[in-house]
């Protein structure tokens, strides 16, 4: 099961999110918050499986 473990401000800091925990081995899939318009800034929700939360949050928190 995947599960939230952040929510990005907008795509650009999603994207660098999602490099950082990929570097580090985990699965990543990332998920718009809402109805994405061209041009708009939108939240996007970081999803990893269940079993690699934790490690995640470690790597998110340690900035």
């Amino acid at each position: 099961m995947w599960t939230v473990v952040y929510i990005a401000p907008n795509q650009k800091v999603a994207d660098k999110l999602q490099r950082k925990l990929t570097a580090e081995g985990l699965l990543v899939k990332l998920r718009p918050i809402g109805q994405v318009q061209p041009d708009s800034v939108y939240s996007v929700e970081i999803l990893v499986p269940e079993s690699e939360v934790n490690e995640a949050l470690d790597i998110i928190n340690l900035g």
